[in-house]
């Protein structure tokens, strides 16, 4: 049945004027940070801040700005009223907070509005009610012309009852402590970026302020009185600019934290041209220079302050003023990006770690003056055997700290003395032999209904760890030999050491791939996955060109294996992504691709899109095949094809997260699983992994950050038990 059509009318100015309110004014804290901009603007220099039940039953703020003059205040409420514009053009040249003249008119709407304020020139302060955009009476029976007051120069502005009269605004809000943490929030944002102003927010009734700054600082204090000085302390300071390709002016201001600081919550402060927003991508790309440096889960503390052309941005896109746009929005965050890696670069030496501090000082292996004096030793002894040596030169596990025995004078004759055997202080003593007892042997394993000791790893007990010999083959391609030449220069010659002469000890936690091994004195807890990675990305490289296969008997599908993965990608499902297209891309890609990953990486697709073969890199390894279909899909999205020597790097970063032991899901605690299969993976770490590692791993820097923790040292271990 069809329907008459309504006629269209015109909606009342007072419900225009609530519906525009509501889209100014969600929260407490959106008033309160329209009027923290608008003292901001009038040059105050001292802001404080009153709440009450979260900023609904009062929210005052006093400010000693310029005030507001006797004349202007029947039109301080009223909206699109402001002295901030003239004209359109005005908006490519702003430089204030307030422009609309819409925050006092909005919050006019869904609250009691009262204004005092003051300007210097004038003997008396004003007093004035607002409601509904106009003057209003303050109590029944007198006049809404403002009434001349005792006061301060500046202006005190005082909101009661918000949305009083917008109840299901009211309900839809958080609790009163949310609503106040969010206030607190925009004011530390802005004590942040304003050191030169004092601000002090409180709960009314109550004699400690929650935010107190002083009005002489600078950005890093503000910092520290705000965050604390765990932040402080660690915070790093770069600054960028427009480049000369750059089509207009921009500066841009960073204080963050280095590696040593990381958090659950992040933490990023955006000002554009002084102004409180949020950007999404900006976000993403600056909080995307910590990937790699902190744990997965945590963040780092960012304030990004960015002066722009105002011709270049347009202000006017949001009704809260919460986004911004501006010109080259990429372009500029790239360079920020950029100029916070090379700062973090910069200070990477600087780091401090609890338990790592030492894998950068003295090596704990004997040095050229021990080695000095061991030869005199001999030289004195002549029936000195070489046993007796071997046992001198492992005591020696720690600088010489003046605890060894004197060495023995020569008298004035020739004839040999006995020399006495120095003693060997117990802390210094240094498991090196392989044959010990292991961190395995001290449980026992359950075989049916007995209990024995495991003395040998099960699957292949007695056998000897042998490394294959692994030969550099020879190739002429410059992105390949920068690649081998990177790989030199990052390696740290001690963690090089620690690996080389380390004694297994035994496996902590398969699931979160915890190993411990022994290296001198010392007692390390390694993360064997991130070795691994390192170690398979290196032998890929060595092998470039050479690599031997492993043949897949019967060869599977490559677009079966890519949609098996893409189905178990959470994240294609959540974001409404259509999976099909996303196989047929990768499909497309990889199989372009074929030729040259079959002549440099030995991954063999036939033409019928079978994978035949896969890279070999250690022989006597076999990777975890059940990551095969995850290894082929981050082939389409994770490689870079456009590059030579990219396409080649992160093709062997790709290769080498496949060869890592261990499930796909990994950093959960050890689950109970088959024990054949259990120790078949243990036996693989430590009798080829970590033998491997001795053999050719060339440790990076970037290891020691959390990968390689020193967890004891033999000399503070007896320290402590002489205490006991």
């Amino acid at each position: 049945m069809a329907t008459e059509p309504k006629p269209i009318h015109r909606l009342e100015e007072s419900l225009i004027n609530r519906i525009a309110a509501g889209e100014i004014i969600h929260r407490p804290a959106n008033a309160l940070k329209e009027l923290l901009e608008n003292a901001l603007d009038a040059g105050a220099t001292q802001i404080k801040i009153t709440v009450k039940d979260g900023g609904l039953k009062l929210l005052q703020i006093v400010d000693n700005g310029s005030g507001i003059r006797r004349a202007d205040l029947p039109l301080l409420a009223a909206r699109f009223c402001t002295s901030k514009l003239s004209t359109f053009s005005d908006l490519s040249k702003l430089q204030t907070y307030g422009f609309r003249g819409e925050a006092l008119a909005s919050i006019s709407h869904v609250a009691h509005l009262k204004v005092v304020t003051k300007t210097r020139e004038e003997s008396c302060a004003w007093r004035a009610s607002y409601a509904d955009g106009v003057l209003a009476l303050p109590k029944p029976g007198t006049s809404e012309e403002p009434k001349p007051c005792a006061g301060n120069d500046g202006t005190t502005i005082t909101v009661e009852d918000l949305f009083y009269n917008t109840p299901l605004r009211l309900r839809a809000l958080k609790s009163p402590s949310d609503e106040y943490a969010r206030i607190l929030d925009v004011v530390q944002r802005y004590a942040i970026h304003n050191p030169t102003v004092s601000f002090l927010c409180k709960k009314a009734g109550s004699n400690t302020a929650d935010v107190s700054t002083p009005s002489s600082g600078t950005v890093k204090s503000a910092i520290k009185t705000i965050y604390g000085p765990s932040v402080a302390k660690e915070l790093l300071e770069a600054r960028a600019e427009a480049g000369q390709k750059d089509e207009f002016e921009w500066q841009g201001e960073i204080w963050f934290t280095s590696a040593n600081y990381h958090v659950k919550k992040p933490t990023f402060l955006l000002f554009i041209n002084h102004r409180s927003v949020d950007s999404v991508r900006v976000r993403r790309a600056v909080e995307a220079v910590y990937n790699g440096i902190l744990p997965k889960g945590t963040f780092g503390f960012i304030y990004l302050s960015l002066a722009i052309d105002p011709s270049k941005v347009d202000v006017n896109v949001h009704p809260t003023k919460r986004e911004v746009h501006f010109l080259d929005e990429e372009r500029i965050t790239e360079h920020v990006a950029d100029a916070m890696q090379t700062v973090l670069a910069a200070n990477d030496q600087s780091r401090s770690f609890q338990y790592q501090t030492v894998l950068t000082g003295h090596s704990p292996f004997k040095s050229k003056e021990k080695t000095k004096r061991d030869e005199l030793r001999k030289e004195r002894s002549p029936g000195g055997s070489d046993e007796d040596m071997e046992s001198e030169e492992g005591s020696e596990g720690e600088a010489d700290d003046g605890s060894d025995d004197e060495e023995p004078q020569a008298g004035p004759s020739h004839s040999a003395k006995p020399i006495r055997k120095p003693t060997q202080l117990s802390y210094k003593k240094v498991r090196n032999d392989l044959k010990t007892r292991t961190l395995d042997s001290m449980f026992p394993v359950m075989q049916g209904t007995s209990q024995v000791q495991a003395t040998q790893p099960l699957g292949e007990p007695g056998k000897k760890d042998k490394v294959p010999t692994i030969t550099e083959s020879q190739c002429f391609l410059t992105s390949v030999q920068e690649l081998r030449a990177a790989v030199k220069k990052e390696k740290h010659s001690h963690l090089a050491e620690i690996i080389a002469e380390h004694t297994f000890v035994g496996i902590a936690s398969l699931g979160l791939c915890l190993t411990l091994v022994q290296s001198s004195t010392k007692l390390f807890l390694m993360n064997h996955a991130a070795l691994s990675e390192e170690l398979f990305y290196q032998l890929g490289l060595m092998q470039f060109g050479n690599i031997g296969k492993l043949t897949l008997e019967p060869a599977p599908s490559l677009e079966e294996l890519v949609r098996l993965a893409v189905g178990a990608e959470k994240a294609i499902k959540e974001q409404g992504l259509n999976a099909e297209k996303i196989v047929k891309n990768i499909i497309k890609t990889v199989m372009a691709q074929r030729e040259m990953l079959a002549e440099y990486f030995s991954l063999e697709i036939t033409s019928s899109g079978h994978v035949a073969t896969i890279p070999l890199l250690l022989p006597g390894y076999t990777p975890y095949l059940d990551r095969l279909p995850l290894f082929l899909m981050r082939l389409g999205p994770q490689v870079d094809w456009t590059s030579e020597a990219e396409c080649f790097r992160t093709f062997l970063h790709e290769l080498a997260y496949f060869y890592v032991p261990g499930p796909i899901t990994q950093g959960k605690e050890d689950d109970p699983a088959d024990v054949d299969t259990k120790k078949s993976e243990e036996w693989q770490i430590e009798h080829v992994l970590f033998p491997a590692f001795r053999k050719y791993l060339e440790p990076p820097r970037g290891l020691l950050e959390r990968d390689v923790v020193q967890v004891a040292e033999l000399r503070d271990l007896y320290r402590v038990f002489e205490r006991c």
